[in-house]
């Protein structure tokens, strides 16, 4: 993937100066052409996250439309950095240019059209520290769209989908494709890195030693703007991705290292 330059012109892996005070959670947000919800969105998640220390982190996807201004008012108004990729490189290209731009310890991802509710956060992060303390694992909390907002065909290959990859994958998720999902900073950067690999982060996450779990969260209709990542076209592709991380979970092995006496 090319090197994709922020709104300031400067690099997106140019290194990021450290704050003194670091945030809890960065909520992280891929978008394309979404000019209309940027302000709507980022008022909820200032509301649903008043008196935690969080940021915004917004990946601008080569966006064609007014995002790049929308972001820039955007910015006056609440802790909120932006990059752009030149061209759009994908969602999962998106979240992963996000992360790694991230300064809090915990990561929350939201699809940035306004269907998942900034309220659904604080809960999903409670989650994910009680289980972690009650098991010293790192852990994913997955949101579960118990009632989706959307078209009869997204719901009808979302279930298609969901269907074959629990059958290949076993991940025990019933909602992989909820883009609100809350997990360590570190725990993603450890991942293996590939196009579309969002659709698959319970099951990379158990690759990789670490613990998933569902959480039902709200999910609202589309009332701004239409979808730009395509539907029929992503289930055909993510079929032969699902083949690969099948093949990544079959080689993937995780030893256990013991301290050696006197080392």
């Amino acid at each position: 993937m090319q090197t994709a330059p922020d709104a300031a012109g400067a690099p997106a892996d140019t290194p990021l100066a450290a704050p003194a005070n670091p945030p809890l959670i960065s909520v992280v947000i891929p978008v394309r052409n979404e000019a209309p919800n940027i302000a709507p969105l980022v008022a909820e998640i200032e509301a649903a996250l008043a008196g935690l220390a969080h940021e915004i982190v917004y990946v601008d996807d080569g966006s064609t439309d007014g995002t790049p201004a929308a972001l820039r008012e955007a910015a006056g108004t609440a802790p909120l950095r932006h990059l752009r990729h030149r061209a759009s490189c994908g969602q999962s290209a998106a979240v992963i240019t996000g992360v790694k731009a991230a300064r809090g310890a915990w990561i929350a991802t939201l699809d940035g059209d306004g269907q998942n509710d900034p309220a659904d956060i604080p809960r999903l992060l409670a989650r994910a520290r009680g289980e972690m303390q009650a098991e010293p694992a790192p852990v994913l909390v997955a949101g579960h769209r118990v009632t989706r907002r959307d078209s009869w065909v997204k719901r009808r290959s979302s279930r298609i989908a969901n269907r074959i990859r629990a059958r290949l994958l076993g991940d025990a998720t019933p909602d992989t494709g909820c883009g609100l999902k809350v997990f360590p900073r570190a725990l993603f950067l450890d991942l293996p890195h590939f196009d579309h690999m969002h659709r698959f982060l319970p099951a990379l996450v158990l690759r990789q030693g670490g613990q998933v779990v569902s959480e039902p969260v709200n999910h609202r209709p589309r009332v701004r703007g239409r979808s730009n990542y395509g539907t029929l076209d992503r289930l055909a592709v993510s079929i032969f991705d699902l083949f690969g991380v099948a093949w990544l979970q079959r080689r993937g092995s995780r030893p256990v290292v013991e301290t050696v006496a006197g080392e």
